[in-house]
C-alpha cells in the first residue's frame, strides 16, 4: 500500500485526485491539501510514499515545494502547462500528468509508481551518497534525465527513451523523432533546442536538419550515414569534419 499526498490548491481538482487515489486499490489517501505549506507542516510529522502535486500554485509552487523536500518521496506533478515537463523530470518525478487527465492516465501513473516502490524494496541496499561505494542518489537522477526525454504531442507529454531515438529530423517549428520500432513523433520544437535536451555522448547533429544517436549508426560515407533502421540521413558540409572525429574516437577507422 502506497501512502498518498494530494495537493491542489484548485478544489475541483483536488476532488479529482482523491477520487481516483480511491478507485486504485494500492494507494491509500494519507492527506489532501490546498496548498504547499500546508503539505510542509503535515510531511514536517508525517510520511508518505507518494504525492502528487499541483505545478503553478500561489505562495510555493509546486517544483519549490519538491525541491524542498528532504528524504524525498516519489512524486507526480499534476499541471496544465507542459512547459515545466522537462523541470519536473529533472527533479526524477515519476511521471507527469497533463490536466485535464482521465482515470486511464492516472491509473497508468499508479502503476508506475508501484512499480518503482516493488524495485526499491527488492533491489539490495545501495551505498551511502557520499562515499566510494557506487553511485549516488544525485548519479541516479542524472542517468535517469539523460534516459527519458519528455516530449508533448498529441495534447500530452510522452516520456521518450533515448536509447530507443534513432534520429530526430528538423521540420520548421517542428521535430520529428524516429523511434528503434520504426514509429515516429512530431512535436513543436527546434532542433538546436532538442539537441541541448539529449544526452551529448549519445547524440550528434550531423546536419542543419539532422541529428542521429550514435548507437545507431550501422556505416556511414563521406556525406551519408546508415542507420540500422534501414534509414540513411546526409551528413552536412560543415558537419563533416567533427562526425568523422567523433566516429574515429568511438570506433575507429575512417570513412
Amino acid at each position: 500500500m502506497l501512502r498518498c499526498l494530494a495537493i491542489d490548491d484548485e478544489p475541483l481538482a483536488l476532488r479529482q485526485l482523491v477520487a481516483y487515489i480511491a478507485k486504485i486499490p494500492y494507494l491509500e489517501l494519507a492527506r489532501a491539501c490546498s496548498n504547499a505549506i500546508e503539505a510542509q507542516q503535515y510531511l514536517s510529522t508525517h510520511s508518505v510514499d507518494l504525492i502528487y502535486v499541483d505545478i503553478n500554485m500561489p505562495d510555493l509552487n509546486g517544483v519549490e515545494f519538491v525541491r524542498s523536500l528532504l528524504g524525498r518521496p516519489m512524486v507526480v506533478f499534476t499541471t496544465a502547462y507542459s512547459e515545466y515537463a522537462v523541470e519536473g523530470f529533472r527533479l526524477n518525478a515519476v511521471d507527469y500528468l497533463l490536466k485535464p487527465f482521465s482515470f486511464a492516465d492516472f491509473s497508468r501513473s499508479a502503476a508506475k509508481a508501484n512499480a518503482l516502490s516493488a524495485l526499491r524494496r527488492n533491489r539490495p541496499e545501495q551505498p551511502r551518497e557520499g562515499t566510494d561505494e557506487g553511485p549516488s542518489a544525485t548519479d541516479d537522477a542524472a542517468a535517469r534525465e539523460r534516459e527519458y526525454l519528455p516530449v508533448k504531442a498529441d495534447h500530452k507529454v510522452t516520456l521518450i527513451r533515448t536509447g530507443d531515438i534513432v534520429y530526430l529530423e528538423s521540420e520548421g517549428e517542428y521535430v520529428r523523432i524516429h523511434l528503434a520500432d520504426r514509429t515516429s513523433i512530431t512535436t513543436l520544437f527546434r532542433l538546436k533546442n532538442m539537441e541541448a535536451a539529449l544526452p551529448p555522448e549519445n547524440f550528434m547533429r550531423v546536419h542543419r536538419s539532422y541529428i542521429v544517436n550514435l548507437k545507431h549508426i550501422r556505416s556511414y560515407i563521406k556525406g551519408r550515414v546508415y542507420l540500422d533502421n534501414d534509414e540513411q540521413v546526409p551528413i552536412g558540409e560543415n558537419y563533416r569534419e567533427a562526425f568523422q572525429s567523433c566516429v574515429d574516437r568511438l570506433f575507429g577507422g575512417g570513412a
